[in-house]
């Protein structure tokens, strides 16, 4: 508290000096020629062409410095206004042009590094600790500020939690975790370029990496800022029994996307049917496998339904698919002669396997008509339900050019002993 009297004393005084208010000034005239110079810059440069040809990471701290242009000019406006102060008069009467130049040139680092981080939450985090740490520095505070922090704590134990340690803790954990992002998409990007591996065994390698990188910085995280982890035995107990309880289904389904990848029964870009969804296996997660549907909409199927339910791989071992396409005729019609139309309209189709003829048989004498049933083979099932639209259009065409007809359901009623009302109307499809 003593720190913090002497801090409100000091800034007291300095109020009351007539060189604050000069100081004040030139640091409201300095905002405002770098607000101005800031737009003058922004309208004639270029940002899509700005250092286009220069290497990457020059380029991009020449677009940062453009973006961040107003900082940079306030702070060498300050610089050179501290520096006439101390040429004309005491050092003490710039204190203020002094702080204002440092925590200009604090933020103008914090943008550079935070630039170079893609999540938004993370860039908000780290530029306000960071923004709070130089300003409690530039003015003297940070020692007496860390101390009121950990002058509270909460003792459990062998452990003494404090608002300091905590904090630490979190910053410690932020770059942890960031640094283990980058480490496994890097690991990510080699394994996925990998031709020696399968799907399956890739995904596998990039979750275990994932796994054991996040454990190892947790754990290194924890024990930099002195948290012994077996003081965290006291929570295990009892928050074990009730996580395993909440988690039970988590926990099942990251244990069948483990026996997924390592059966191989499902892999990234199959074409399967669950239940009454059919798609691609567009990616396999820790939680459920993404199945694109093709129509824009993304199926997200338990991994645990994948290990208990019926599931339709149409491309496990062979991506060779047999298109079945039932259809009738009447009876003047002559079987021999639609049975070679359909497989030659089969055949004729740029999908259908040209090693492979199609065939068409006579399976069933019916009481509308003759019924027949024609199969062949294409390369890949992706696309099916098209490829028997189009095969379909094509039997019509030719039925009509030869005459021949397709059956369709004729009703006759018969009444016996009377006659129908004036009134029915029965009609008969023609």
């Amino acid at each position: 508290m003593e720190s913090v009297l002497t801090a409100l004393r000091s800034v007291g005084a300095e109020v009351a000096s007539p060189w604050f208010y000069l100081q004040f000034g030139l640091i409201l005239a300095a905002a405002g020629i770098a607000w101005a110079a800031d737009a003058a810059i922004r309208s004639r440069v270029d940002m899509s062409s700005l250092a286009m040809r220069w290497p990457l990471p020059l380029r991009h701290f020449v677009r940062v410095m453009v973006f961040s242009a107003s900082t940079a000019i306030f702070a060498i406006q300050m610089i050179v206004a501290r520096a006439i102060m101390l040429h004309t008069t005491w050092p003490s009467r710039s204190y203020l042009l002094e702080v204002s130049a440092k925590l200009a040139l604090a933020w103008l680092a914090i943008r550079l590094i935070t630039s170079v981080i893609r999540n938004a939450f993370i860039v908000r985090v780290v530029s306000l600790s960071a923004w709070t740490v130089a300003a409690l520095s530039i003015i003297g505070q940070f020692g007496p500020a860390v101390e009121i922090l950990d002058s509270y704590a909460v003792v459990i134990g062998d452990l003494r939690l404090t608002p300091l340690l905590l904090i630490k803790a979190c910053a410690l954990l932020i770059v942890a975790l960031w640094l283990t992002s980058i480490a496994s998409n890097f690991a990510e990007s080699r394994i996925n370029r990998s031709s020696d591996l399968t799907p399956s065994i890739q995904v596998l390698l990039v979750k275990m990496i994932r796994m054991g990188l996040m454990v190892v910085a947790i754990t290194i995280a924890l024990s930099a800022v002195g948290i012994n982890l077996s003081a965290l035995a006291v929570f295990t107990g009892a928050a074990g029994v009730g996580i395993g309880l909440g988690l039970q289904k988590i926990v099942a389904n990251f244990i069948s996307g483990l026996i997924l990848l390592v059966d191989k029964s499902v892999k990234p870009g199959d074409l399967v049917t669950i239940g009454d969804n059919s798609g691609r296996i567009s990616a396999m997660k820790t939680r459920y496998i993404s199945v694109a549907a093709g129509d824009g909409r993304e199926f997200l199927i338990p991994n645990e339904d994948l290990v208990t339910q019926k599931v339709v791989n149409w491309t496990y071992t062979d991506k060779n698919t047999l298109v079945k396409i039932p259809f009738g005729t009447n009876y003047d019609a002559d079987p021999r002669l639609v049975c070679k139309l359909a497989s030659d309209i089969a055949a004729a189709h740029p999908r259908a396997t040209k090693g492979k003829n199609p065939n068409c048989i006579l399976t069933e004498f019916a009481e509308a008509g003759m019924k027949f049933s024609l199969t062949f083979w294409i390369a890949d099932p992706d696309g099916m339900d098209g490829v028997k639209s189009d095969v379909m259009l094509a039997l019509w065409d030719a039925f009509k050019r030869e005459g021949i007809r397709v059956p369709y359901p004729v009703r006759e009623i018969r009444v016996r002993g009377g006659a129908l009302p004036v009134e029915t109307v029965v009609e008969v499809p023609s």
